[in-house]
């Protein structure tokens, strides 16, 4: 699996079976090679785009919106993302009140 920005390839052997971590894949978080019932699949997840885990209500709204209950295979991306990125705990990091996320100006600034 190469990708353009990084040109790193991942190699299903060496990876262990249902251990996350960061993806090479500059559009995704992690990457999990996911083992079940004698099938490997490597599965890219979680948007990088997108912050998290914010607090206990979004972590309840995503599992809700999301059916993270349900979600009994391993060879998913949406179980990973259920599992990895929005179960209890998690990232705290939040931007303070008044203030733009980052990557985002605010109205009416300009760089020049």
């Amino acid at each position: 699996m190469a990708f353009r920005k990084g040109k790193r390839k991942l190699n299903k052997k060496s990876m262990p079976c249902n251990k996350p971590r960061r993806s090479p894949n500059p559009k995704k978080k992690k990457v999990v090679k996911a083992c079940e019932g004698g099938k490997e699949k490597i599965i890219h997840f979680g948007a990088t785009g997108f912050g998290h885990n914010y607090s206990a209500g979004a972590r309840k709204s995503f599992r809700a919106r999301h059916k993270c209950g349900q979600k009994k295979s391993k060879l998913t991306a949406s179980y990973w993302a259920c599992k990895s990125l929005w179960s209890k705990g998690g990232e705290s990091r939040q931007p303070k009140k008044g203030q733009p996320r980052k990557g985002k100006r605010k109205y009416g600034s300009r760089r020049k």
